[in-house]
């Protein structure tokens, strides 16, 4: 049996690997050679009209990659047959940009009809929203194809809650054979955007490792009972630009939520954040790692699924 197990694993390594070796940065410069021009176009005119608009690109790719691979499975609206990721805790009420992707998509379909998958957008979606705000670029490998279903009990299970601690990050992770410093890094997306009340609110009235001052002035905002909505900035330094300030933040146990304050609190990850928090060279090379990293995550590559029309419903 124990064989028969290991066996099954490195069949499933074996399978993830083949997946990402099918994807590749060209993979549209003869069947859509403008789909990047335009998917940029696109979303740098979203973020000139709200900066926040692309933390939530970047959090919609990563919440797309954790449930079931990268696969626009976000995207999708229940329908009769499932129950999507959309209305999942995590998710509800919560995920936004799904527009923004609708918008880029009807674009991207002027130019090539049926060509580029929704998955693809959302990748490269992501690294434009970063560049837009002033951090890294990389080079996103192409050639995911779309999922046909999405689940709530899979987005459920899969996404991080803010409460989670150091261990259970680490085991998610892991899990979608992220490393440590791939999980430090990612978490460095918390740069910009915002988070609402209802997720930081136990934080800063009962957590002792925050900072007096930025929990009190937390507070007036987010008050003990209502508010569940009000924002707050994940980075209270620089909350529109990219950069390492969320590190920084974190020594200072300015750390929002609990799932980030945990990266630094006397456990494995602190010597990450120390190291990032003094090198903005050296987070940036991690976290443009970390995004090709997990934009590798059970891709559905060849035959394998869609490509969607519009990407909120499957093809009829």
């Amino acid at each position: 049996m124990a064989s028969a197990s290991r066996l099954g694993l490195v069949v499933l390594v074996a399978m993830a690997s083949a997946a990402s070796a099918q994807l590749s940065s060209t993979f549209y410069d003869t069947s859509c050679p403008n789909a990047l021009a335009t998917i940029k176009a696109g979303v740098t005119t979203a973020v000139q009209n709200e900066a926040r608009m692309g933390a939530s690109l970047v959090r919609l790719h990563f919440h797309d990659c954790f449930v079931d691979g990268c696969d626009g499975s976000v995207l999708l609206a229940d329908t009769g047959s499932f129950i999507g990721e959309q209305g999942a805790a995590p998710n509800n009420n919560s995920i936004r940009g799904m527009n923004v992707i609708d918008n880029i998509k009807t674009q991207v379909e002027a130019v090539c009809k049926q060509t580029v998958s929704c998955a693809d957008i959302l990748a490269v979606a992501a690294r434009d929203s970063v560049v837009a705000l002033g951090g890294p670029t990389w080079t996103v490998l192409l050639g995911r194809r779309d999922s046909t279903t999405a689940s709530k009990t899979n987005a459920e299970n899969d996404l991080p809650p803010p409460t989670f601690d150091l261990q259970n990050l680490t085991t998610l992770f892991g899990n979608k054979q992220l490393s440590m410093t791939d999980m430090v890094a990612l978490s460095g997306a918390h740069t910009i955007g915002q988070s609402q009340c209802r997720f930081f609110r136990d934080r800063i009235y009962n957590e002792t490792n925050i900072n007096t001052t930025f929990a009190t002035s937390l507070r007036a905002n987010c008050p003990q009972s209502g508010g569940d909505s009000s924002l707050a900035p994940l980075d209270t330094q620089t909350p529109n630009g990219f950069d390492n300030a969320y590190y920084t933040n974190l020594m200072s146990q300015k750390g929002l939520l609990h799932s980030d304050q945990v990266l630094f609190n006397g456990g494995g990850a602190d010597n990450t954040v120390r190291s990032f928090s003094s090198s903005a060279a050296t987070f940036n090379s991690a976290f443009t790692t970390a995004m090709v990293n997990m934009g590798n995550i059970a891709p559905k590559t060849g035959t394998q699924g869609q490509i969607r029309l519009v990407c909120s419903k499957v093809n009829s």
